[in-house]
């Protein structure tokens, strides 16, 4: 076996390991369940949450928009610098007219955005039964019955939404984590693969712990998150199984474009859950908003820190 394949096998199996063990620890320990908390033990919960709230946006801004930004900018401009040399061969007049100065970036992670908010309209308009339980329940249920009736009488996010926003969750999370595991399968050497491995490694423990914390706090059934957090835990092997194939063989023309494109839809539908369902289900509650804003910076940064590498 050669040295760079057995590196990279390794960081296949580190990876499965970790995601495993980092995504099970809150399904397999009741003490993560905050519906059974309370007192203290209920407040470290929620603060443990606002946390993982911060890991989440820190991996949305930092790692999976930035690195969808990167990826597409850069197809484009493969795209364009070829189209500018067959303008140069046709007519030199016409090799400006390449240039083409617009966010692409941004609009398919927001494509990306809006798909999740659309397929969540239409959920609301088809199955009205979906929209869960009354505002007044939601409110004795995220407050302890009183919170938002003495500071507030705006609607709150329906909690009957967890699962399938936790669903999409999961969805644009293996998204991302097929194309880090692709990236270090296409490392060309043994420095470089073990730099993306420890870098990846670094974040995606705590992202996973966050995803099996949300899906325990959504109430999804042991079996299910258990199979979720498997299925999650595939999706970098994958990824490196698809770069050595890929370095093997040979690329087919558009294939980076496609991934470009892919991932910033997966980085768009991200955004959506981080924005509307756990940032706003963790900040809810009025109680302790300065250690809860102390806790999503310290997760954010510590993805801000990791990105250096990453």
């Amino acid at each position: 076996m050669e040295p760079l394949l057995g590196v990279k096998l390794g960081c296949l199996f580190a990876l499965l390991a970790l995601t495993l063990l980092c995504g099970l620890i809150p399904i397999c320990f009741k003490w993560f369940q905050i519906h059974a908390a309370t007192g203290r033990h209920r407040r470290v919960l929620s603060l443990l949450g606002c946390a993982s709230a911060g890991v989440f946006l820190g991996a949305g801004l930092m790692h999976m928009t930035a690195e969808a930004l990167e990826a597409i900018e850069s197809e484009i401009q493969s795209f364009l610098v070829q189209n500018r040399t067959e303008n140069e061969r046709n007519s030199p007049e016409l090799a400006d007219s390449a240039q083409v100065d617009y966010p692409y970036g941004e609009l398919i992670i927001s494509l990306g955005f809006f798909l999740v908010f659309l397929l969540e309209s239409l959920l609301s308009q088809c199955c009205p039964k979906m929209t869960g339980p009354s505002s007044t329940v939601q409110e004795e249920e995220w407050n302890g019955g009183h919170a938002f009736e003495l500071h507030s009488h705006e609607p709150l996010p329906s909690p009957s939404q967890g699962p399938l926003r936790a669903l999409v969750l999961l969805l644009s999370l293996s998204f991302h984590s097929v194309f880090e595991g692709l990236a270090v399968g296409l490392q060309p050497t043994m420095a470089a693969t073990l730099q993306l491995c420890l870098a990846v490694l670094a974040h995606k423990g705590l992202v996973v712990f966050g995803v099996g914390l949300r899906l325990v706090q959504v109430g999804t059934a042991s079996r299910w998150a258990v199979f979720s957090i498997l299925a999650l835990a595939l999706m970098s092997p994958l990824g490196i199984a698809i770069g050595l194939a890929v370095t093997e063989g040979g690329s087919e023309g558009g294939q980076g474009l496609a991934q470009a494109v892919l991932e910033g839809v997966a980085a768009g539908t991200f955004l959506y859950v981080t924005f509307l369902e756990i940032l706003p289900r963790e900040l809810a509650s009025p109680e302790a908003p300065l250690a809860k804003w102390s806790c999503v910076a310290a997760g954010f940064a510590f993805m801000a820190f990791i990105a250096l590498w990453a």
